[in-house]
């Protein structure tokens, strides 16, 4: 419900390390996850410099001129690399079309609403899940076993939940995976403590 024109921008990265393009997708509708909604357009922006995975910054901004026109773009904040996309606003939809869209989505608003939790939560066990392998092998020689043996059966619990489909089970064991990488912490931080304490003895 936006009036026009406007414009918008949001941040965006990348979802796996050293990917050097992403795709750009364009929608129209009402309804939470994107397959659910009208293609309006696609594109890619490419060239992006290899990086660990969330690292890249891309713009993404949404420009509606006062005809309905939209003007996509997507910028790699480090390079400046751009690419954009123009779409007539006779490519989009009736106002019956946007008035079945609504109703859909209200029709759809629980499961919806419930679909787009579960994604968030698959979504955060992904970056968890990568997080926890990263400490591991920058941190092991000084670990435990005990500490990295936990992590890694938590992980392991972490992934069948996630293929579960189950939100409770997927929430529960991504803190389960969080209470056990916080061990990392605490036992480098032993560790430090006790090689302080063996200098100051000597």
């Amino acid at each position: 419900n936006t009036t026009i024109p406007t414009k918008k921008s949001q941040t965006f990265s990348t979802a796996a390390d050293n990917q050097t393009q992403v795709g750009i997708k364009v929608l129209q509708g009402e309804r939470e996850m994107a397959a659910d909604n009208k293609t309006l357009g696609n594109f890619d922006l490419m060239g992006i410099p290899p990086a660990p995975r969330g690292v890249p910054q891309i713009e993404v901004t949404f420009d509606i001129d006062a005809n309905g026109i939209v003007n996509v773009s997507a910028k790699d904040k480090a390079t400046g690399k751009e690419q954009q996309i123009t779409i007539q606003s006779s490519g989009g939809l009736s106002d019956a079309q946007v008035e079945q869209m609504v109703r859909e989505a209200e029709a759809h608003a629980d499961a919806d609403k419930t679909r787009k939790e579960l994604i968030e939560a698959k979504n955060e066990a992904d970056t968890l899940l990568y997080s926890a392998d990263k400490n591991i092998s920058e941190h092991q020689a000084n670990l435990p076993a005990e500490v990295v043996d936990a992590i890694k059966a938590a992980q392991v619990d972490l992934r069948t939940a996630v293929e579960s489909e189950d939100l409770e089970q997927v929430r529960e064991k991504i803190n389960g995976l969080q209470q056990a990488v916080m061990k990392i912490g605490e036992a480098l931080n032993k560790g430090a403590g006790a090689g302080a304490g063996a200098g100051a003895g000597a």
